[in-house]
């Protein structure tokens, strides 16, 4: 595991074009050295705001597309093209607009999808795509994502990965969340494990109510109580913000210098 690395924007909107434009060139450097590229996607004012950055991005038909794998960290179970869906937002920002292959864009399952209203299995069969997407030198039953993007909740969540609750101890890569404290309540995630698996994990957080989630997820708060503590790559684990964000960091805390 890494230790993490933060980088302060002056705010969300620098935050987003620089996320896209780092995304990009890590997508070009992974392609370069083999044929596909992974990325698992995240929802969230932020996340979807970094996808709507690249299609503008400078050098973003840099990367090719087709050999772009995309997966999701979580997803609201709720039919397929609801506007509240994590899918239905990155399709509208991103997806619809490159020239993505279809077979390698894996959404989570739909709650009108092949296992009807039961998010037990919905998680199942995500488990299973992933299961089946491995490769010899992946570790365990989840592909080594290249690069896996969190959004932070103001209480520290990522993903669906709420404090305090059951999923936080669970082995299983996928699981159904039930109850999450803000709506839907039903929802399908990655659990922490599967989270480290990726060789790069980026943590995006925007705006002054993310800032004590940010602070005690960097100061060695434990991973039940802050998710977003939990959440670390393999290789990297880059803490990506605006300076609203990061306010309440320690000054001492080590830090990649900002543009």
């Amino acid at each position: 595991m890494t230790t993490p690395a933060v980088l302060v924007h002056r705010d969300a909107d620098l935050l987003a074009q620089a996320v896209a434009a780092r995304l990009v060139t890590r997508l070009v450097d992974v392609q370069s050295a083999s044929a596909v590229g992974s990325i698992v996607l995240t929802g969230g004012g932020i996340g979807i705001a970094v996808l709507a950055a690249l299609t503008t991005a400078p050098a973003r038909d840099a990367v090719d597309w087709r050999a772009v794998e995309v997966w999701w960290g979580d997803e609201r179970f709720l039919p397929g093209g609801h506007p509240d869906r994590n899918e239905t937002h990155a399709r509208a920002a991103l997806l619809d607009k490159v020239d993505l292959d279809p077979a390698r864009v894996r959404p989570m399952p739909a709650s009108d999808g092949p296992d009807g209203g039961d998010p037990e299995a919905a998680a199942e069969r995500y488990a299973a795509a992933l299961r089946a997407a491995t490769k010899p030198e992946d570790h365990g039953d989840v592909p080594s994502f290249d690069v896996l993007l969190l959004g932070v909740g103001p209480d520290g969540h990522v993903a669906s990965l709420f404090p305090g609750m059951p999923a936080l101890y669970e082995e299983r890569p996928v699981v159904a969340v039930r109850g999450a404290p803000k709506p839907p309540p039903i929802r399908l995630t990655l659990t922490l494990p599967a989270i480290r698996t990726a060789k790069e994990v980026w943590l995006v957080a925007a705006g002054a109510e993310k800032a004590p989630a940010v602070r005690m997820a960097l100061a060695g708060a434990g991973p039940v109580q802050v998710p977003a503590a939990g959440a670390i790559g393999r290789q990297r684990t880059l803490w990506l913000l605006d300076r609203a964000a990061a306010a309440q960091l320690p000054s001492s805390l080590p830090r990649l210098a900002s543009p």
